[in-house]
């Protein structure tokens, strides 16, 4: 490709974005730059305060807890209350509770301010998906999840990097980088945001919309099968944000060698989810999600075998490969599955199954770490990827050879994958 190719694609990339747009954007860099706590909640409380590889589960899987809570919550807050004022809400309360945890001293202090740290930062995801749809015109939209994606990707690379080494010197001084970090955000919405909610017109087709009850979804069988795998396949990405670190903490790595290996994931993300997108898009999406499955499984099972830097970081680019073919291909699924008038909640549950994941991981991995050691944890992980991949084959036999194409088409380009990615702005 020319540089001349190279220029007028990235032109054609931002181009047509609304400002308000652009604020959002920058709102989620500043925020995935700051987030350094996640990264390494599990090793401060491991290595710098001594608690076992179950506690440090248990704190993670309340933080996914509040998430679960929140998801719902957020929602209903968004639609009716704005989506400004819960952004704001949500962003002030996340900085002022991330402050707070770095200064907890008593096991049940920590684990209950994580709990309120998970709650309060995943209220802003519905609030940002809402905006982004609201200000973006739906030919837009897309693309805009493409560079809002690519954002969070960039921001969460950084991060991880910098979490480590800011670990290494004190992780209060990490605490408080991000708390100042959100609270950038909250200023940044506060001054550039406006609000966005648009207004529902009784006897339109939209109050129509608003009527519809969860039973829907529920009583949906294929669609509520796909709820199910992603949750198998939530439960083995999670696993990186806390048995990983762990596994390597016990298998005497630093911090700042975590950082280094879980970097790769987020750095082949920015470079490889959009060339790798175009080059699945119009494949069949049976035939993508198994193989996703599969690399997910076998590549948190390959962690067993693992005993330097170069061949950890081997591993995250096998299940990184896995979370760049299923996110777009996935959603596409959960898009041809949605009905118009129901998309929202179907949406809703879909990211449902990763906030649950998030909830159970952390207990799961820990618990198995402690009694059984990493390596029956990283052999179960390439059994889930089995089993998950048997599902989807089974799964989409029922769909004729037309609705694949459709779903395959209907993929988009870099959908943000809901709860496999880091907390956004």
């Amino acid at each position: 490709m020319s540089v001349a190719s190279m220029r007028r694609a990235a032109r054609e990339s931002v181009s047509g974005l609304p400002r308000e747009f652009w604020w959002l954007w920058t709102s989620t860099l500043v925020n995935r730059l700051g987030a350094f706590v996640a990264t390494f909640l599990a090793l401060y409380l491991t290595l710098e305060r001594g608690y076992s590889a179950s506690y440090a589960g248990l704190v993670a899987a309340l933080h996914g807890l509040g998430g679960v809570v929140s998801s719902i919550g957020a929602g209903v807050m968004a639609d009716r209350l704005g989506r400004r004022p819960t952004l704001l809400i949500a962003q002030t309360s996340t900085a002022a509770s991330v402050a707070v945890l770095g200064f907890m001293q008593h096991p049940a202090a920590i684990a209950g301010v994580a709990f309120v740290v998970g709650m309060a930062s995943n209220a802003s995801r519905p609030a940002v998906q809402a905006v982004m749809a609201d200000i973006v015109a739906p030919e837009d939209r897309v693309r805009a999840f493409a560079l809002n994606y690519w954002a969070i990707n960039l921001g969460f690379a950084f991060s991880s990097l910098a979490a480590g080494l800011i670990a290494e010197h004190s992780y209060l001084i990490g605490f408080l980088g991000e708390a100042a970090m959100t609270l950038a955000c909250a200023i940044l919405v506060f001054r550039k945001i406006p609000e966005s909610r648009p207004t529902v017109v009784p006897g339109t087709a939209d109050a129509a919309e608003a009527e519809v009850g969860m039973g829907t979804v529920l009583r949906d069988r294929r669609f509520m099968g796909v709820v199910g795998l992603s949750f198998l396949i939530a439960l083995l990405f999670m696993q990186s944000s806390v048995s990983l670190p762990v596994a390597m903490g016990e298998s005497g790595f630093s911090s700042s060698d975590f950082g280094m290996a879980i970097a790769v994931n987020g750095v082949l993300i920015v470079a490889l989810q959009i060339p790798v997108t175009r080059f699945i898009e119009h494949r069949d999406p049976r035939r993508l999600l198994v193989a996703s499955a599969l690399l997910a499984g076998y590549g948190f099972g390959l962690t067993a075998f693992a005993g330097s830097i170069a061949v950890y970081m081997l591993t995250v680019c096998v299940w990184t490969l896995a979370e760049i073919i299923n996110s777009p291909t996935q959603m596409g699924l959960v898009a041809r599955l949605s009905p118009t008038h129901g998309r929202g909640r179907y949406q809703g549950v879909y990211t449902l199954s990763w906030s649950t994941a998030a909830l159970v991981a952390p207990l799961a991995g820990g618990a198995v770490i402690d009694h059984y050691g990493a390596d029956t944890l990283w052999a179960g992980c390439a059994v889930i990827g089995m089993i998950a991949a048997a599902g989807y084959w089974l799964l989409m036999r029922n769909l004729s050879a037309s609705e694949r194409v459709e779903t395959a088409a209907a993929s988009p380009a870099t959908a943000p994958q809901a709860e496999a990615e880091p907390t956004a702005a």
